[in-house]
């Protein structure tokens, strides 16, 4: 069953789209089936990840949505193995108008989406820079989401706004809707702005900012014009070294959430109530349990105790020898004693 992730942000600029390619190319270089949905109507996550526009023109995620073709119709392979992507065009901004009137519009994304979770690891999406009807249809399709986050006080003042449309979303479409990680990205270390912003963020939001960091880098910058993830692109950049890391951050979580589960409902489980009857077949075999034991530990007692002290008199009888005091003492003693004892009665 696939993870479902959409990377989110209204703010545009904050490098969500290069975050979706490349988390993407990361995740399926370490063997991981992997779908980039690309949702947003400007279709970079497309080119940048080496389509050309005319080969989806009439079969991508916007024919899908409106009912047109099977989501299958719309997938394209990319250079890696593990990586196939849905892409899109500038007709997805006809969608939203499209679907106002629909019933369940909410939901169009996650329906059509459902054939496809038997045959991924990870579905990533990347949303539109806004909070419409595309990325509140994604909101309900994913069971996280990750927010791409600039070091900068206007993101942080976005990141509010975008939280409290998560909740109301929780609320009444996706409950199991989850905070993935915030992801900080165009980090300059050098900047003492971006120092104090990404310091703020961890305070607040603590275990849930990835430890991983998206440093401002030119290569990044350049391998989007090339159509190439930068791990096909530039492997040894820094930039390349910090989505690896973030891969790896993401593929460990889902481990450790997949270990915790089974213990949760193992705790969860409610206990099953005994019959009387079985109640008193318990304690008929736990009163035999005893009574043996008891026998057991009687028998014990007599050979550890009993036996031993037969065996000390014996040996004591064997070797204990009578002194030949009477033999070997003449009579005159006993004589002179009995006089001695008489004298005294007399006194």
């Amino acid at each position: 069953m696939a993870k479902v992730i959409s990377l989110v942000n209204q703010k545009g600029g904050v490098g969500k789209t290069t975050s979706a390619i490349n988390l993407a190319a990361c995740l399926s270089i370490a063997e991981k089936k992997t779908l980039l949905i690309d949702l947003d109507p400007q279709g970079n996550a497309s080119v940048g990840i080496g389509l050309d526009r005319k080969t989806f023109a009439n079969s991508n995620i916007y024919h899908a949505l409106i009912g047109q073709i099977p989501v299958t119709e719309g997938i394209y392979k990319s250079e890696l193995p593990f990586l196939d992507i849905c892409p899109s065009d500038t007709n997805l901004v006809g969608a939203e108008i499209e679907l106002v009137g629909a019933m369940a519009r909410e939901l169009k994304l996650k329906t059509c989406i459902a054939p496809l979770l038997d045959m991924y690891d990870y579905i990533l999406i990347d949303c539109p820079p806004s909070l419409g009807l595309l990325t509140i249809n994604s909101l309900t399709a994913s069971d996280g989401f990750i927010v791409p986050l600039q070091t900068e006080y206007f993101a942080m003042e976005g990141l509010a706004q975008l939280l409290q449309t998560v909740e109301t979303i929780k609320g009444s479409l996706n409950e199991k809707l989850d905070l993935v990680g915030i992801l900080l990205t165009l980090f300059d270390s050098r900047n003492n702005l971006h120092k104090q912003v990404s310091g703020e963020i961890r305070k607040h939001f603590g275990p849930k900012v990835f430890d991983s960091i998206i440093p401002r880098n030119v290569k990044l910058s350049e391998c989007p014009s090339f159509g190439k993830p930068i791990i096909l692109y530039d492997i040894e950049s820094r930039g390349s070294e910090a989505y690896l890391s973030l891969a790896k951050e993401i593929i460990l979580m889902e481990r450790e959430q997949k270990i915790e589960e089974p213990v949760q409902e193992l705790n969860e489980e409610p206990v099953q109530e005994l019959s009387e009857e079985r109640v008193e077949e318990i304690r008929d075999a736990i009163e035999e349990v005893v009574e043996s034991v008891r026998e057991l530990r009687e028998e014990t007692t007599n050979e550890a105790i009993v036996e031993p002290a037969q065996e000390l008199r014996e040996e004591t009888k064997e070797e204990v020898e009578i002194p030949p005091v009477i033999e070997d003492t003449p009579a005159s003693v006993f004589t002179e004693k009995t006089e001695d004892i008489e004298t005294t009665k007399h006194s």
